[in-house]
């Protein structure tokens, strides 16, 4: 380990803390299991994160941030605001194609009561970049009105992300699938 860099630690450990939430929530962030996951000693963690709470946050952060840069991705490679709309649930898809992960973000969320508030804010604010993402696109796609942006986007992410949930709880991606073709034949989501 002596070879590897602080930089290298910190994002390993970032990295391993991310499985670990994204599979158990923000309870699931353990020092000493996060640190036999990298390789190093426990207290080693806390060079890099004082506690959990300051490791929840950046965890979150950079949830989010790489989220942001997924849809920004979606954006760019899509011909048309309505193709980007119907990439969109891919991203919940990947986590469930992953051992059955759930989204970190929608995780930590059901932890409500036990989630400290810099990690609240990093976790609601994936939604917020989601949602303004959503209204966007929906805006763009004349899906939307912009005074109906918000409140279509907020349904299409809550409605993606429970169907991630349900799929999750069956183990099963075809599951998430069917729900999501059927918000497309509902028309909450474009065909």
């Amino acid at each position: 380990m002596a070879a590897t860099s602080k930089g290298n630690v910190r994002e390993a450990i970032l990295m391993a803390a991310k499985e670990a939430a994204m599979a158990y929530g923000y309870g699931g962030l353990n020092f000493r299991d996060l640190a036999q996951t990298v390789g190093i000693k426990a207290a080693s963690i806390s060079y890099h994160f004082a506690n959990k709470a300051l490791l929840g946050e950046a965890v979150a952060r950079r949830y989010w941030e790489d989220i942001a840069r997924d849809l920004e991705a979606i954006s760019t490679d899509a011909r048309s605001p309505t193709e980007a709309l119907q990439r969109y649930p891919s991203i919940f898809r990947l986590s469930l194609e992953r051992d059955n992960r759930m989204c970190l973000s929608s995780f930590m969320a059901t932890e409500y009561d036990e989630l400290p508030e810099p990690v609240l804010k990093e976790v609601q604010t994936f939604a917020d970049v989601n949602t303004a993402w959503l209204s966007e696109h929906l805006i763009a796609a004349k899906l939307a009105s912009p005074a109906e942006g918000e409140s279509k986007a907020s349904a299409i992410y809550a409605a993606v992300a429970g169907a991630q949930i349900i799929a999750r709880s069956r183990s099963n991606v075809q599951l998430f699938d069917a729900l999501i073709e059927s918000y497309r034949r509902m028309g909450l989501l474009p065909s």
